[in-house]
């Protein structure tokens, strides 16, 4: 009994002793401001730069105080703050960026380099510290390829520099102290001085919209939503396909990567001056543009458009993919990228695979009783269906984007865009009818079509958010995940 005795004490006091070495008191080794490390990402497909621009001191800290370690194991990076006295990690992030998608282009492939504009948003140290970015490997390791010691008291840290006095900013939707909610900044882009009033009723509408969708419905007191806005000198946003280039406050652009539907910006520099007039965990850009686009990178940005009929679903969509590190589940669709879940391996998002293994699929709990694994679904048809689509598509996008760039009448712009909008939503209808009479219709399994690939990529569910167009939930597995993320930030 005494031996029995002396182990449990032992153990507890081993267990003990990790716990407080894993422990994180904020006040220990933070202020309650925030610190944003500005630097440049440069290379290609095989070469990779990190360079420090600029440490900026600003605001109070918008974060959790007590989740300071992130543990979704979820992005391409990592950003990791070591305390720089006793080297204990006090403060991590997984993200992804603009320059990891630009890697995996032909243009990074062939040698060229090109260079992109990163933050990393961390609690400010009251010492100094060891700023270090890992990245995964083609085994999906995590490994140091930049790391920066930044003493805080360093006179070259820019004090306040974010102040703009022609920037407005609204409050949304209101739930209390930023260290226990999630706070989220929608900015416009796009809206001129006469668009102001527009802008305050989108930010309205998409509040809304937001709030009444799961599961942030279910925890719209754990948020804040602001809106920030710093005029444009010109309505809408660039379109280059269609030659057409716009003043705008933020840089917009459809065509990221050359993909007409994609929406990104490459003045993050701008983006985070402006966004930070508030705490913010995560960043919205509005797009004042009625034509279909958006995009969403994990723990970095995401934009939408705010005049298209399926405007909700794209600002619901790539908050999936910019809050809770949701992995595209479609793969019919063009995208820029080449190879861009490597052959073989198993993806760090929650909501796709290439196990079949029943015991090892990261959803095995959710799984439908009985289910084939992997799940047989009417796939071919729906291929069939959804490529004949995807090269009309195509094709009435150069045709409308060579009227614009003939310049043509807008009735006749407006004819051809109308036709596209009426076709597109005829497909997305009937994708919607199609699977709604699958016999899979509502089991969770594993599907074969997902992550951009036909073949060897599965997820949970015929359908959900993260899989096609329209008005829809995300799936269980999906919506587990975003209130794990919505938890981390609240606490």
């Amino acid at each position: 009994m005494k031996l029995l005795v002396s182990f449990f004490i032992i153990c507890f006091f081993l267990f003990s002793a990790t716990y407080a070495q894993s422990t994180i008191h904020f006040d220990d080794y933070f202020t309650d401001q925030t610190m944003r490390i500005d630097y440049f990402h440069i290379g290609d497909a095989s070469t990779e730069v990190v360079t420090i621009n600029h440490v900026y001191q600003y605001g109070i800290w918008a974060g959790s105080t007590k989740n300071l370690i992130d543990n979704f194991n979820n992005g391409a990076y990592y950003y990791k703050i070591y305390d720089g006295v006793t080297t204990k990690l006090i403060f991590s992030r997984g993200f992804d960026s603009y320059f990891k998608e630009y890697q995996t282009t032909e243009e990074a492939a062939n040698g060229i380099k090109r260079t992109y504009h990163e933050s990393a948003i961390i609690p400010y140290p009251k010492n100094k510290i060891k700023f270090v970015l890992e990245k995964r490997d083609k085994q999906n390791n995590l490994n140091e390829v930049f790391s920066s010691e930044i003493e805080p008291a360093d006179l070259y840290i820019v004090k306040d520099a974010v102040k703009d006095n022609t920037v407005k900013v609204y409050k949304s939707h209101y739930g209390g102290d930023p260290h226990t909610k999630v706070d989220v900044v929608i900015l416009g882009d796009g809206y001129s001085a006469e668009d102001q009033k527009k802008f305050e009723k989108d930010l309205k509408r998409y509040t809304k919209i937001f709030l009444e969708h799961e599961p942030f419905k279910t925890n719209k007191d754990k948020f804040n939503i602001y809106g920030v806005l710093k005029r444009s000198e010109e309505s809408g946003i660039d379109e280059p396909g269609a030659n057409i280039y716009k003043g705008t406050s933020l840089g917009t652009s459809f065509y990221s990567l050359g993909s007409e539907r994609y929406v990104l910006t490459e003045e993050n520099k701008t983006m985070r001056d402006i966004a930070a007039h508030v705490p913010y965990d995560a960043i919205y850009i509005m797009c004042n543009s009625p034509r279909y686009g958006g995009g969403g990178i994990y723990n970095f940005y995401c934009t939408f458009v705010s005049d298209n009929q399926f405007s909700p679903y794209i600002f619901l969509h790539e908050f999936g993919h910019s809050f809770g590190g949701l992995a595209d589940e479609y793969y019919t669709s063009d995208v820029a990228y080449n190879e861009f879940y490597t052959a073989g391996l198993e993806p760090v998002e929650p909501n796709i695979t290439r196990a079949l293994d029943p015991e090892n699929i990261k959803w095995k709990e959710f799984l439908s009783e009985g289910i084939d694994v992997p799940t047989q679904w009417e796939k071919e048809d729906y291929d069939k269906m959804d490529l004949i689509w995807q090269k009309e598509r195509r094709e009435i996008n150069k045709k409308i984007a060579e009227l614009k760039r003939n310049r043509v009448s807008p009735k006749e712009i407006d004819a051809a865009q109308n036709e596209y909008n009426q076709k597109d939503k005829f497909h997305s209808d009937e994708v919607d009818q199609y699977l709604m009479k699958s016999k899979c219709r509502g089991k969770v399994g594993v599907f074969e079509g997902a992550g951009y690939s036909s073949k060897g990529m599965y997820r949970s569910i015929l359908d959900c958010l993260m899989f096609s167009k329209g008005t829809k939930p995300f799936c269980k597995i999906c919506e587990e995940h975003v209130e794990k993320v919505i938890k981390h930030f609240a606490e």
